[in-house]
C-alpha cells in the first residue's frame, strides 16, 4: 500500500513539473510574439538670444623676494581694485573674491640646484552684473587700479525659458523628421510615442582675454557681447505598427 502511495506521489510531482515547464515555455513564446518593435531617434535644435548678464574675472598678481612682501603688495592692490570696481558698479552687480594663491619661484639655471628666488601672490576678483554697458568701464578701472590680467569674460541669460522652449520644439521636429525618414526606408509605419526625453542647456558667450596691456586712459575697452546659444536635444522612441 505504501509503495503505491509513493508511486502516485512521484507521478503527481512529475506531472506538476512538466506542466510548470510547459507553462513557462508558452509564456516565453507569448512574450516573443507580442514584443514591441520600436524606432529610437535623437533630434537637436538651438536658438539664439541676447544676453543680459555678464561675469568678469580679474586677477591681481604680484612678485617679491619674500612671501610676506608679495602677499602685502597683493593685498594692497586687490583692495584698490575692489574699491575701483565698487565705485563704478554701485548697486548694479556683485563683487566677490576667491582663488588666492601664494607660490615660490625657483631659479631655472641648469647648472645650479633649484633655489627659491622669490614669491608670486595671486588673487582673483569676480564681477557679476546685468549692466552690460559697464563692462568696458569696469575692465579699464580695474586695470588702472592694479589688476594685471583678465582671466575671463562671459555673457549669459538669466531667464532662458522662452528660448529653451523654442529649442526643444525645434529638436522635437528634427527627431520626428528623422523617425519618418527611417520608417520610410524600412518600409514600416510609425505608431505612438512610447517615450520622450530632453536635455537642454545654455552656452554662455565666452570672451577670453589675456594679460592686461597698458593703454591710453582716453580709450575705453570696447565690449560686444554677441548672442547666447541655447541648445536642446530630444530623444523619442516610437512604436512600429
Amino acid at each position: 500500500m505504501k509503495l503505491r502511495v509513493r508511486a502516485a506521489a512521484a507521478g503527481l510531482a512529475l506531472a506538476v513539473a512538466v506542466f510548470a515547464s510547459a507553462a513557462a515555455s508558452a509564456q516565453s513564446n507569448a512574450n516573443n510574439n507580442f514584443a514591441v518593435r520600436t524606432i529610437e531617434v535623437d533630434g537637436s535644435g538651438e536658438t539664439r538670444t541676447s544676453p543680459d548678464t555678464a561675469d568678469l574675472e580679474l586677477a591681481i598678481e604680484t612678485q617679491a623676494k619674500t612671501a610676506e612682501l608679495a602677499a602685502a603688495r597683493n593685498a594692497e592692490l586687490a583692495t584698490k581694485v575692489i574699491d575701483a570696481l565698487k565705485s563704478k558698479l554701485g548697486d548694479k552687480g556683485k563683487i566677490t573674491t576667491g582663488g588666492y594663491s601664494l607660490n615660490p619661484e625657483y631659479s631655472q639655471r641648469p647648472s645650479e640646484n633649484p633655489a627659491i628666488i622669490g614669491y608670486t601672490a595671486q588673487n582673483t576678483v569676480t564681477v557679476h552684473s546685468g549692466a552690460l554697458e559697464l563692462v568696458g568701464t569696469l575692465i579699464d578701472s580695474a586695470i588702472a587700479a592694479g589688476a594685471n590680467r583678465v582671466n575671463s569674460l562671459s555673457f549669459s541669460v538669466k531667464d532662458d525659458s522662452k528660448a529653451r522652449a523654442e529649442a526643444i520644439a525645434m529638436a522635437t521636429r528634427d527627431a520626428r523628421a528623422q523617425a519618418d525618414a527611417l520608417a520610410a526606408a524600412l518600409d514600416v509605419k510609425l505608431g505612438k510615442v512610447l517615450k520622450a526625453t530632453t536635455v537642454s542647456e545654455q552656452r554662455p558667450v565666452p570672451i577670453r582675454m589675456g594679460r592686461a596691456m597698458a593703454m591710453s586712459a582716453s580709450v575705453e575697452t570696447p565690449v560686444e557681447p554677441g548672442e547666447v546659444t541655447v541648445p536642446a536635444t530630444v530623444s523619442l522612441i516610437f512604436e512600429i505598427e
